[in-house]
């Protein structure tokens, strides 16, 4: 027998040698993991007509808002008071919003049960300007619709709501969406997000060179609307 085949004969025993101590090693069969109570993020993208149509309705109106009503105002940002559905100028907006609620309460196999809008309203934040992270109290479902993004001002966060999941950070050889502790969403102009209220998310500060345009709105369940979705805030202490 040559030497290149007694190198290809030890190689092809090698091989099997491997293969049979790993057979030995493993005593396990086939692994199914069940991801258990996950939390979800309703994506969308509006059609262009329609996003036209929300643009011409709502930019003038939000401009107009902010001289006559100062809201909640600091040097980078403003934010409308949370009345907003009750104008005649966002009603494009709301019944798109309307439609993408049905659809998410047909996703999570709730059975037909009538919900209100029960706030909604607007932020403006120039660059720089940041949001921290908070949730949505006494809502069921929350969202927001972007109107006039930007490179730089196009992503949210969302933050994993286990809070003993920060009780050990071991590392990781790659971040995925079993591992990490914030998983960051991106967005253009028309996209429409829903989230459950309870998932606490933020937004990195504008690095973008023209203010960030995004209107927030709650719904919750109509037969409970008006004992648990007050607001918690004012107009003057209210987080974005």
């Amino acid at each position: 027998m040559s030497n290149s085949s007694k190198t290809v004969h030890a190689c092809e025993e090698a091989r099997e040698n491997e293969d049979m101590v790993k057979k030995v090693a493993s005593t396990l069969e086939e692994a199914d993991i069940l991801r258990m109570f996950p939390s979800f993020v309703w994506k969308t993208q509006l059609k262009e007509e329609i996003i036209r149509r929300i643009s011409q309705d709502v930019v003038s109106t939000l401009e107009l808002l902010r001289k006559a009503k100062p809201g909640v105002e600091s040097s980078l940002s403003w934010q409308s008071d949370q009345d907003l559905h009750k104008s005649e100028h966002f009603g494009q907006l709301i019944s798109s919003i309307h439609e993408a609620v049905k659809k998410v309460l047909e996703f999570l196999k709730i059975a037909d049960t009538p919900f209100v809008m029960t706030g909604l309203w607007a932020n403006m934040n120039a660059p720089g300007a940041i949001h921290k992270m908070h949730n949505h109290p006494n809502n069921l479902l929350s969202g927001v619709y972007y109107l006039q993004t930007g490179k730089g001002a196009d992503t949210i966060n969302f933050h994993d709501p286990r809070p003993q999941r920060d009780v050990l950070k071991p590392p990781v050889t790659e971040l995925t969406a079993d591992n990490t502790d914030q998983v960051v969403v991106s967005v253009n102009d028309g996209t429409l997000l829903v989230f459950p209220s309870w998932l606490s998310h933020s937004v990195d500060a504008n690095r973008s060179n023209q203010v960030r345009i995004s209107i927030s709105f709650n719904i919750m369940f109509s037969q409970f609307a008006e004992t648990l979705s007050q607001p918690l805030w004012s107009v003057n202490s209210r987080m974005a």
